[in-house]
């Protein structure tokens, strides 16, 4: 059950829409392309939301509640970073100029929250009343981490072409063949068309599928509040665009960072499996996340750094 009633659920994503629109309508009104330092800044109010969020939780549902949330919440975002590889494949793979990326992002994400949204609830529902669901998603995890420590390199193999969605959509619907500037669809001699950005746009969604059932069994080895699941889930989507425009360039040097994720599940599902075994607090849970993503990150760059030319 929710720990808060419907009318914070109601103010919460009216909120989420307002910004939406505002990012859409106001300050990317125009497609461009993203600079860092324009990515920083949105990378940085988007992080400072949510934390100011959790400084909010803290004072509304106590100390126990806003350290699930915040351990939520770094989970997703972390995990969210795999995506960021995907996300430069694909549009890689289908030459999306880049005054043009920040609309698929922007429409990914909203289908994203969607998607989430209702998975989480799905989840939740499932879990109140079926408790062997948690060993499931316990079961789940663990495979997926240790998939992912094994098999890093599939994301390289990425073939959207191959993706059952595209195939679908080829079929049902004609697609231009070149860019038609920001538009997803173009009507040519009276007949609607996808555009090339439609179609990336259906392989961004369907890999988020991916990852969302994979991450957020993850949060519910933290807690079954499907607010604080929600809510921890939307402040890391929301980043999602301003990161990648900031890392894009970088994210080869993180190399060891979907390993450390990938033991960041294995834990959690270890931890679903163990629930009715051993206790394990969410301080535990939030001190492992940050300290197996921390070292990571802190090797591959270290590792970057040596292997760099000496000048």
């Amino acid at each position: 059950m929710s720990s808060v009633g419907t009318w914070v659920w109601v103010l919460f994503n009216l909120g989420v829409i307002v910004m939406l629109l505002l990012d859409l309508g106001v300050f990317h009104r125009h497609a461009h392309r993203v600079s860092v330092r324009e990515a920083a800044f949105w990378s940085v109010f988007w992080i400072a939301l949510a934390l100011a969020f959790n400084v909010a939780i803290y004072f509304w549902m106590g100390a126990e509640t806003a350290t699930e949330y915040l351990t939520g919440y770094l989970i997703e975002k972390s995990l969210s970073v795999d995506n960021l590889f995907v996300f430069a494949l694909i549009f890689s793979y289908f030459r999306v100029p880049a005054q043009y990326q920040h609309r698929v992002l922007f429409w990914g994400i909203l289908g994203a929250l969607v998607m989430r949204g209702t998975l989480i609830f799905l989840g939740t529902s499932l879990i109140s009343r079926f408790h062997w669901v948690f060993y499931l998603f316990g079961a789940l995890l663990l495979f997926s981490g240790y998939r992912m420590l094994r098999h890093d390199k599939e994301r390289e193999e990425l073939d959207p072409e191959k993706n059952p969605v595209v195939r679908i959509a080829r079929k049902v619907i004609p697609v231009t063949p070149h860019y038609v500037g920001e538009h997803l669809f173009s009507r040519i001699d009276g007949v609607l068309h996808a555009t090339p950005l439609f179609v990336v746009l259906l392989v961004v969604e369907s890999t988020d599928l991916v990852f969302a059932i994979d991450s957020i069994p993850a949060i519910f080895a933290i807690t079954q509040d499907p607010f604080i699941v929600y809510t921890s889930n939307v402040f890391a989507i929301l980043g999602l665009r301003s990161l990648y425009f900031l890392l894009a360039h970088v994210l080869d040097s993180f190399r060891y960072l979907s390993k450390g994720l990938a033991l960041v599940l294995m834990f959690i599902g270890v931890k679903m499996l163990v629930v009715d075994l051993v206790h394990i607090p969410v301080g535990v849970s939030l001190g492992v996340v940050l300290g197996v993503v921390a070292v990571s990150i802190a090797l591959s760059l270290w590792v970057r750094a040596k292997e760099a030319p000496q000048s």
